[in-house]
């Protein structure tokens, strides 16, 4: 299939998924930029639920950037730890808010770039803070996106997220990018799911898809 081909089916993808699920938004808990960045470096490898679940205990003991960053790495790692890799998570995250409270007078910088520079932060992360928090355009590259657009066909074969990230930015307007990533995750959930076979049959992508399973 030709860049031209995909491009095409994927804006019959984004429309098909706008009217399956109206309202796109992330499913981590937040109401300040800082919060997502938290919340975004413990759901690795863990779900969005149990994050949210955690971070209101975190929150509770220290409410904001000055208070997490000035916190004992074991204090934070303590509480984070039901969300799996609680020493790493704990260590990015205190350097992270040290470097927000030292470096950016407690904001979460509005650069891609910088933002990749900070302690856990990757492109996948950086790109949902972009998206969700400076409204820019970002693809979030999560392995409900990876699945799902190599099993419809508007990547071939391709796992590597960051190459998956590049391919998308070929077909997908811009302005479409964030809400597009935020719909394949609740596809990914509902219907094309990972752990069992994929609910094809009611699935609103069925004649649109290449069913690469």
């Amino acid at each position: 299939m030709t860049d031209s081909e995909k491009k095409e089916l994927a804006l019959q993808v984004i429309e098909r998924l706008r009217k399956e699920y109206p309202v796109a938004e992330c499913s981590l808990d937040y109401d300040q930029a800082w919060k997502l960045l938290v919340s975004v470096r413990l759901a690795a490898q863990c779900t969005d639920a149990r994050v949210n679940v955690v971070v209101e205990k975190l929150y509770a003991r220290f409410p904001d950037v000055k208070a997490l960053a000035a916190a004992p790495v074991e204090e934070i790692e303590e509480i984070v730890r039901p969300c799996g890799l609680g020493k790493s998570k704990a260590r990015d995250i205190s350097a992270c808010m040290k470097i927000l409270e030292e470096e950016y007078q407690g904001k979460v910088p509005r650069d891609f770039e910088a933002l990749l520079k900070l302690p856990g932060v990757g492109r996948k992360s950086a790109n949902l803070i972009m998206g969700d928090i400076f409204g820019e355009p970002a693809i979030v590259t999560d392995t409900h996106c990876i699945r799902l657009t190599n099993r419809i066909g508007l990547v071939d074969n391709i796992k590597e997220p960051k190459k998956v990230e590049m391919e998308l930015w070929k077909i997908i307007p811009p302005q479409e990018g964030s809400d597009f990533c935020h719909r394949l995750v609740y596809h990914g959930r509902d219907v094309c799911t990972a752990r069992t076979k994929p609910y094809c049959e009611k699935c609103c992508l069925n004649d649109l898809c290449a069913k690469r399973i």
